[in-house]
């Protein structure tokens, strides 16, 4: 019979013909027998299961071989599940994907396959949230320059006009999107006395509007006035390159821009273009355009904040993705509906 690690253990004709089969393409951060098996019964018995076992992604042709025999596909945001992907995979039943964010799964592909979508909403909000507002301080009040200096023996003292950043009291918080982490980013941000902007596709509940003192306008009006700008939509056709060379150029002199989104609303290009020419005063980049590939003039810039995509990243919120995503393949597999299915087409 199959073992598990099945990518790296011995299989069984047999068993893989009648076991359903589950697929993990990152090593998570629980160990996936622990949902799995009070669910489905005892692995190598009553289903197989192969998880990838090392860091970083599962090499996209490994991927591609071993959808081939595969029920229920546990993925995750660097896996592209596309027409390539489906067309080796005709047992699959379920796409469970460890992240809220869908832009790597073709879901028309998948709704014409009958394929259920799922996914991990709610259960990362504050810890994105937090990583957001950690990033609007740092790049506001120069945060890693002031390290920098620090740590390569250039602080000579306490200086009237050293790195003066901005005060967050009374600056203007723009938001593009307004959703669960957008409003979580607002409560944060209007708790430090910061005006609250917002661009949306619709207005938010008056209650939440009147607890936060937030204001919906039009996209224009958001670059122009203000102070920071922070990014909380998904990533589609139409968002794409949204912050590009115009976009920058409306912005005010000196304005911040902070991205936990996904990177490729940004146009890098030019917002380095923006940067370097000393219009735009700063950047926070949780997400990058061609991830993981960072691109190398941001890189060099002391006014340019970059993480390795973190927003995410607590052990509590990682635990709960994995369980949910883990969970819901499950479910499909027992004929149960799912608990967080992906609804669009």
């Amino acid at each position: 019979m199959l073992e598990h690690n099945a990518l790296g253990g011995q299989t069984d004709e047999t068993a893989e013909m009648d076991l359903p089969r589950i697929l993990v393409t990152r090593k998570l951060s629980i160990e996936p027998l622990a949902v799995l098996e009070p669910l489905l019964g005892k692995v190598n018995e009553t289903f197989l299961l192969d998880a990838w076992d090392q860091e970083g992604p599962m090499p996209r042709a490994l991927l591609l071989e071993k959808v081939g025999n595969v029920d229920a596909l546990v993925c995750s945001p660097g896996d592209k599940i596309d027409e390539e992907l489906l067309t080796r995979a005709p047992k699959l039943r379920v796409v469970s994907n460890h992240a809220v964010g869908i832009d790597n799964l073709d879901l028309e592909r998948l709704t014409e396959r009958g394929i259920v979508k799922t996914h991990t909403p709610d259960v990362l909000t504050d810890a994105t949230a937090d990583l957001a507002l950690g990033l609007l301080l740092a790049v506001a009040r120069h945060l890693p320059l002031g390290e920098k200096l620090v740590r390569e023996g250039k602080f000579n003292g306490w200086s009237p006009r050293m790195l003066l950043g901005l005060e967050l009291r009374g600056a203007k918080l723009g938001l593009f999107g307004f959703g669960r982490i957008g409003k979580a980013v607002a409560e944060r941000a209007h708790a430090f006395g910061m005006e609250i902007l917002y661009v949306a596709n619709s207005d938010a509940p008056a209650e939440v509007v009147a607890q936060l003192s937030a204001k919906r306008v039009a996209f224009p009006t958001l670059l122009e006035r203000s102070d920071v700008i922070s990014l909380h939509s998904p990533l589609t056709p139409q968002t794409r390159h949204t912050f590009n060379r115009d976009a920058f150029a409306r912005m005010k002199k000196g304005a911040l821009l902070i991205n936990t989104a996904r990177g490729p609303i940004v146009d890098e290009e030019a917002l380095a273009d923006s940067l370097e020419a000393g219009h735009l005063g700063g950047a926070g980049l949780d997400v990058h355009e061609f991830e993981p590939q960072v691109n190398a003039r941001l890189a060099k810039m002391d006014r340019v904040l970059l993480l390795p995509h973190l927003g995410s990243a607590t052990a509590d919120t990682r635990e709960r993705m994995a369980t949910r995503a883990l969970t819901d393949a499950a479910r499909v597999l027992r004929g149960d509906a799912p608990l967080h299915p992906i609804r669009s087409a």
